[in-house]
């Protein structure tokens, strides 16, 4: 059985029942998964995770799905990796990185996905759909290809070439709409009223995204059930920022850590900022944008969660920072040559703030830091490719080999 008790406005915290429904019909503030916490409290246990699956479905007492089957592609305990050439870099002790570019459509998304997808069935939809910037797309198609339903996915048509292979392969009908993510959004949000679809980030949003919260609880227990102490991870619409938040907490909540939850930092593209613009303003207003950044996966320039973002940060004492595009490019090379992991732009996002932070004393060198990185760098070549070292051309010979060697090492110097 499932714990959830219904959905909750986070505003005027009116109580609801479990329906494909997100918005408080009262103050139109936004619906999510409210828990009997007692209960669980009295269920969960250390060693009942340890026990269940090695995916994110081992935390379902905390997920928000009664149905009798769920949609598992084996998203989840992805590897938490202690980046010590990283820290050396950039000059602190204790650094984490949680690597989701593994992940079975290479982000992320499959957690949330992996809930919402699953919802859907119990619900009853025969047609899962989103409004993505590409890898909710992969993500979507490749969960409603597992549970026989049919997928429309929905994305700028200005999207890299991976992310479109990506969601394509798995055959749902793809929508490109001439515009950016917030184009694509406003359309999906109309079809929502119009069509009887799962729209897993609108209609279906506030079970999709306690997916997310899986990132909290599988880095708690990996670091032997305890919160770490500062968090960094990259901003779209915010759901992400927010879940990890929350997934700490409720981890606290019900007795499986007895730290504290982490100091929460948030990382955007600076052209695409408009969270790290009002934490920078000092105030909770976020005003939308016009997306301009390489970092298309969190290109968006009207974020749900933004207000809730801001919120978080300033309770958890966090901080907030942003990276250009040459800066973002800097950060998916850094992490290549440090650690051995290719992640794509949003990742480099997260890089790149992670420095800075750094840098601007945002985060204690002494403090067990976890930076996300949430998708991978195959998806978007093109952001890389003219800022790569050529390979070196040679005849076969040990003389040509040589001479191209000599040559290259020269110009290094």
């Amino acid at each position: 059985m499932a714990y959830i008790r219904g959905l909750k406005c986070r505003e005027c915290g009116r109580l609801y029942p479990t329906e494909a429904i997100h918005v408080c019909e009262y103050c139109f503030g936004p619906l999510e998964a409210d828990y009997d916490y007692d209960a669980i409290r009295a269920n969960v246990s250390r060693e009942k995770i340890a026990a269940g699956p090695r995916t994110i479905w081992r935390y379902r007492d905390l997920l928000p799905v009664n149905g009798d089957r769920v949609i598992d592609i084996g998203a989840g305990c992805t590897p938490l990796v202690r980046a010590d050439n990283l820290a050396r870099e950039l000059g602190i002790r204790e650094l984490y990185l949680k690597n989701d570019s593994v992940n079975p459509s290479y982000s992320f998304k499959d957690r949330p996905v992996s809930v919402a997808s699953s919802k859907a069935l119990e619900l009853g939809f025969d047609t899962l759909a989103c409004a993505s910037t590409g890898n909710l797309a992969c993500s979507v198609a490749a969960h409603a290809a597992r549970a026989g339903l049919r997928a429309c996915v929905f994305i700028p048509a200005n999207l890299e070439q991976g992310k479109i292979i990506g969601a394509a392969i798995y055959e749902p009908t793809l929508v490109a709409v001439d515009g950016n993510y917030d184009d694509v959004n406003r359309l999906c949000s109309e079809l929502a009223d119009q069509y009887n679809w799962a729209f897993v980030n609108i209609n279906v949003r506030p079970y999709y995204s306690e997916g997310s919260k899986t990132l909290a609880f599988e880095v708690a227990e990996q670091l032997g059930w305890r919160a770490p102490d500062h968090i960094v991870a990259p901003i779209g619409s915010g759901s992400l920022f927010t879940k990890i938040w929350k997934g700490f907490n409720e981890l606290k909540k019900v007795g499986l850590i007895d730290s504290s939850p982490p100091r929460m930092s948030a990382a955007q593209p600076l052209g695409c900022a408009p969270v790290y613009t009002s934490y920078v303003n000092g105030t909770e207003n976020v005003r939308p944008v016009r997306p301009d950044t390489i970092a298309k996966s969190v290109a968006i320039g009207n974020p749900a969660d933004g207000y809730y973002c801001l919120r978080i940060i300033q309770e958890s004492e966090g901080g907030c920072a942003a990276a250009s595009d040459p800066e973002i490019i800097e950060g998916i090379k850094l992490l290549a040559r440090t650690e051995g992991i290719f992640t794509e732009t949003a990742g480099g996002v997260t890089i790149a703030c992670l420095k800075k932070l750094v840098e601007d004393g945002k985060i204690d060198p002494d403090e067990v830091t976890v930076a996300y990185i949430t998708g991978n760098g195959l998806k978007t070549q093109e952001a890389v490719v003219d800022h790569l070292v050529r390979p070196l051309q040679v005849a076969p010979t040990i003389e040509s080999f040589e001479a191209a060697l000599r040559e290259r090492e020269l110009a290094l110097v």
